[in-house]
């Protein structure tokens, strides 16, 4: 192991913020120096079969030679650039691909830098869309309780504003409307009262809301909820009845995650406005981005201003521009699909068990993602060590056990995680008593 670098692990302590951890009380962290395949390596050389392919983006796996070569030789030619007057081969690349994969609608592309500034774009866009068809009464955005779209002050504002992260900022974030979120299962037919709420609140508040957000078919770090596509076709046709553009984010169900290539054609539907990241790359660096219609990009040219306000120093990157090229090229290649379908298969019939565990309120597949959800809330550190020392990289949050890994997973290494989710999740429904764990991991 000598010729990977020292953890310096006092100084990262010392010194270093982690996501969503106290600088006073940090939870332990684990030294990684290398990741091939599904593998992360760890600074002692332990291998841990990586159970979330690094908070949802790496679907290939890592060290894909298609994706690093791609990357190489962005670097040696043109690693970054500003967009602002200057536009270059990568980013009309890999724009090209997303306007040939998502909806026929969705013409126009904003390349952001990661996903909760692609949700600040899409709720500007719908803003400012709104004054340019004078009715610049139009400010609010509407949402579903139980969601999660970023960790910036615009993004925060659609979050869960009841059991959600970002509660202790209060009045300092824009109050949004929200509205319960739908209780139909995914696969059910919707229930006759789901979605009175939503029609309600647009029929009392339309003239004031410029959109309506929401996860598609699958709200994640707000509880790995999975809710019926009937719901979303239906809220599809209310936007439409209320003339109110619908905003889906697809940060974390785009490119296959759900068994769709995104998660709204479960629904057969079209997005006024479109938020993607994450495995866009691959994992392999930061990029976003936010599709928009044609109708929406008039919208905004008729506005006051003449032009869209929002242009981030590393827009259009082209080194991560390439990278996204190099990834949607592989997601084309549709390998993607029976790789997500025996993922689903087999996580069907691995976890069915520990539903009669004790201690487990419910177990739920869809697609490449598997949850096991408990009755009480998680101690992340504890958890966190009984998985390293089973080897895997599996990472709990609130009271959930879940696992999103990369399509490329073997079925000996999907069975590794699967057991110990199931090792873990029977230990932990045997125990009686319990610390309170007080973090709330999420993932944006």
């Amino acid at each position: 192991m000598s010729s990977y670098p020292t953890i310096d692990y006092d100084f990262d302590q010392q010194h270093i913020w982690h996501p969503y951890t106290s600088m006073t009380h940090a939870l332990p962290t684990f030294g990684v120096v290398a990741a091939n395949g599904c593998e992360l390596v760890l600074d002692n050389g332990k291998a841990l079969i990586d159970g979330t392919s690094s908070w949802w983006a790496c679907v290939h796996g890592y060290g894909h030679p298609q994706i690093l070569a791609a990357m190489n030789a962005q670097l040696h030619t043109l690693s970054h650039v500003m967009f602002g007057g200057i536009t270059h081969h990568s980013a009309i690349e890999v724009s090209k691909q997303l306007v040939a994969m998502t909806s026929d609608n969705l013409t126009k592309v904003f390349l952001a830098d990661s996903g909760s500034i692609a949700v600040e774009v899409a709720m500007k866009m719908a803003l400012q869309y709104w004054q340019g068809r004078q009715q610049p009464k139009k400010q609010r955005i509407l949402t579903v309780k139980n969601g999660y779209h970023g960790d910036t002050f615009a993004a925060m504002s659609v979050c869960d504003p009841e059991g959600g992260m970002h509660t202790m900022f209060g009045n300092a974030v824009t109050q949004q409307l929200f509205v319960d979120a739908p209780q139909t299962p995914f696969g059910a037919t919707l229930l006759a009262d789901d979605l009175t709420a939503m029609h309600l609140m647009l029929t009392n508040q339309h003239e004031s809301v410029a959109a309506v957000i929401i996860e598609p078919i699958m709200q994640g770090a707000g509880g790995m909820r999975f809710y019926s596509a009937d719901y979303l076709k239906a809220l599809r046709a209310l936007c439409d009845e209320f003339n109110v553009l619908l905003i889906l984010d697809e940060i974390a169900t785009g490119f296959g995650r759900t068994g769709k290539l995104f998660a709204y054609e479960h629904a057969d539907i079209e997005a006024d406005i479109l938020c993607v990241g994450k495995a866009l790359t691959g994992g392999y660096i930061s990029l976003a981005a936010t599709l928009c219609s044609d109708e929406v990009a008039q919208g905004i040219s008729d506005s006051p201003s003449g032009v869209f306000m929002h242009g981030p120093t590393f827009m259009g990157n082209p080194l991560a521009c390439a990278a996204a090229s190099a990834s949607l090229s592989l997601i084309a290649n549709n390998e993607w699909q029976a790789q997500v379908s025996q993922i689903e298969t087999q996580m069907c019939q691995e976890l069915a068990e520990a539903s009669h565990f004790d201690g487990v309120k419910d177990v739920r597949v869809l697609g490449a993602v598997g949850v096991i959800e408990m009755n009480r809330q998680l101690n992340t550190a504890a958890l966190q060590q009984q998985f390293v020392d089973l080897g895997v990289w599996i990472r709990p949050f609130s009271n959930l056990i879940y696992i999103m890994p990369p399509y490329c997973i073997s079925q000996s290494q999907l069975t590794t995680l699967t057991q110990a989710m199931k090792t873990v999740a029977k230990s932990v429904g045997q125990q009686t008593t319990a610390k309170t764990d007080t973090q709330f991991i999420s993932h944006g």
